[in-house]
C-alpha cells in the first residue's frame, strides 16, 4: 500500500487491489461521515436497462447475507446516526452520518450494503413499485420533470440523457438476474472509493477498512461495465411538452466541461453572476424588474466525461415567451461583454466564500474527497482552489462567456400548458 500525505490533514491510500482510501480530519468536532463511491452509474447503462444502477442501490436495503431490511435501518438510526444512498450519472454512493465512536459500526454497515446484497426475488416486486412511485413523483413534480426532459434533448442518443430512474417500461422488465450481473461486475474493490472526514485518524480507518476485507486481493473477479465515448451536445434546439399545469417551466441549457476541466472555475463564477442568487443577473432582470417568476435561477454540474450548464425558470403561460426572450438577452450580453473588472473582483469573491462555507461540514469534505479521487484528479487544497478562482482573468472569463453563455447555443426546452 501506499500512502500519501496531500495536506496536513488529509491521506490517500491507494491499495494493490484498486481500492482508494482517502481521509479528512477535522478537528472540533465529535463526528464522521465515511461513505463507499461505485464508479458505476446510469452512464455505463445500454437503453434497455435503464435504471438498473438506481435498482441496484434501492435493493441493496431490502436485505444482507448478514441483515434485514429492518436491522439495516436501526443500526445507526438508533445511534443518532443516518445512512442514505444516491445514484447519479457517473457513480452510486452509500454514506453514513455517525458519532465518532460509531465509524466502526457505520463502516461495517456500508461494508455489508456494498458487499453482501441478498437481491432476492421475493423483495424485487415491492421496491420496483417503489421506484414506480418514484417516477410517478417525479411525473407529477414538472421543475424536476423538466430537468429530466432536457438531459434527453441534449443527449437523446446518450446515456447522459437517459434517466437515472429509469423508465417505467424498463423498471418493469429488470430482473434480479441484472442486478446480480451489474453488482458482480461493478461492486468490487477497484472500482471503488471509500471517503471518510471527520474526528478521525487515518491509520486508525485504514485498520477498519483492512478488517471489513478491503485490502485484500479483489473480491470480485469481473470488469465493470465501460460507459461510452462522450458525444457532442445537441445545440440550438427547441423542445416543446405539453402538460397541464399552473405554469410553464423552462429550461436553456448547453453542454459544459467535463469535471476535469479547468475551465469550471470561470463557469462557476459567470453561472453565479447568472443566476447565482438575489443579487444575479436573472434574479434582477426577471423577477425584480419584470415580476415573471418567483423562482429562476443558473445551475452547473460537472460529469466525468461532459457537464451541463443552463438557467431554469417557472411562469406563467402567457409570461413565459416574454420570460424566454428576456433570459435570452441576458445570455447575448454575458457572451458579447464578459465581465467588467470589478463585477468579476465580486463573482471571485461571491464564489470564493460559497466554496469556504460549504465545506465547513465533514459530510460536505467526505464528498469533495471522494469527488476528487474517482475522478481521479489531484487533490487541491480549498486555499490553492481559492488562489485558482482569484487568478482568473478578464480575458479568460470573457473566452468562457463568449463560447458557453451564446444564446443560439441554448438548447430550450418547455414543459407545460400549449
Amino acid at each position: 500500500m501506499e500512502t500519501v500525505q496531500l495536506d496536513r490533514d488529509v491521506f490517500e491510500t491507494r491499495v494493490p487491489n484498486g481500492v482508494t482510501v482517502v481521509s479528512e480530519r477535522v478537528a472540533g468536532v465529535r463526528s464522521a461521515a465515511v461513505g463507499i463511491w461505485v464508479r458505476t452509474a446510469s452512464v455505463h447503462e445500454p437503453r434497455h436497462l435503464m435504471g438498473v444502477s438506481h435498482l441496484l442501490e434501492h435493493m441493496v436495503f431490502k436485505g444482507t447475507t448478514q441483515r434485514s431490511a429492518r436491522e439495516i435501518a436501526l443500526e445507526l438510526e438508533a445511534r443518532g446516526g443516518s445512512l442514505d444512498a444516491y445514484t447519479s450519472r457517473d457513480t452510486t454512493a452509500f454514506q453514513a452520518r455517525v458519532l465518532d465512536a460509531d465509524l466502526p459500526r457505520a463502516l461495517d454497515v456500508l461494508t455489508d450494503l456494498v458487499r453482501r446484497p441478498a437481491l432476492r426475488d421475493a423483495d424485487l416486486d415491492l421496491e420496483r413499485n417503489v421506484i414506480l412511485e418514484e417516477i410517478n413523483t417525479v411525473q407529477d413534480t414538472p421543475d424536476d420533470l423538466v430537468f429530466d426532459l432536457t438531459a434527453e434533448a441534449l443527449w437523446p442518443d446518450h446515456p447522459y440523457g437517459y434517466s437515472i430512474l429509469g423508465t417505467r417500461d424498463t423498471v418493469t422488465t429488470l430482473s434480479t438476474e441484472d442486478l446480480r450481473r451489474l453488482h458482480d461486475r461493478a461492486y468490487h474493490s477497484a472500482n471503488c472509493v471509500i471517503a471518510a472526514a471527520g474526528n478521525l485518524e487515518h491509520g486508525a480507518l485504514l485498520e477498519l477498512v483492512g478488517a471489513q476485507g478491503w485490502l485484500d486481493t479483489p473480491n470480485g473477479n469481473g470488469r465493470a461495465p465501460g460507459s461510452p465515448p462522450a458525444a457532442a451536445a445537441v445545440r440550438g434546439r427547441e423542445v416543446r411538452h405539453p402538460k397541464d399545469t399552473a405554469q410553464t417551466h423552462i429550461v436553456l441549457a448547453t453542454e459544459g466541461v467535463r469535471f476535469s476541466d479547468p475551465r469550471k472555475f470561470p463557469l462557476m463564477v459567470l453561472s453565479n453572476v447568472f443566476g447565482g442568487g438575489m443579487s444575479s443577473r436573472l434574479f434582477q432582470r426577471i423577477r425584480e424588474e419584470l415580476g415573471l417568476a418567483y423562482a429562476v435561477y443558473s445551475f452547473t454540474s460537472f460529469h466525468g466525461h461532459a457537464g451541463v450548464l443552463g438557467v431554469y425558470v417557472g411562469t406563467q403561460p402567457r409570461t413565459a415567451a416574454q420570460a424566454a426572450e428576456a433570459i435570452r438577452e441576458e445570455y447575448d450580453k454575458l457572451a458579447r461583454g464578459g465581465l467588467a473588472p470589478d463585477a468579476l473582483d465580486q463573482a471571485k469573491q461571491q464564489t470564493q466564500g460559497q466554496l469556504t462555507l460549504m465545506l465547513e461540514s465533514p459530510t460536505a469534505r467526505m464528498y469533495r474527497l471522494a469527488g476528487l479521487a474517482v475522478h481521479g484528479e489531484p487533490y487541491r487544497s480549498l486555499d490553492q482552489t481559492l488562489a485558482q478562482i482569484a487568478a482568473l482573468t478578464p480575458r479568460e472569463v470573457a473566452d468562457v462567456a463568449a463560447e458557453f453563455f451564446a444564446p443560439d447555443r441554448q438548447t430550450l426546452v418547455w414543459l407545460g400548458p400549449n
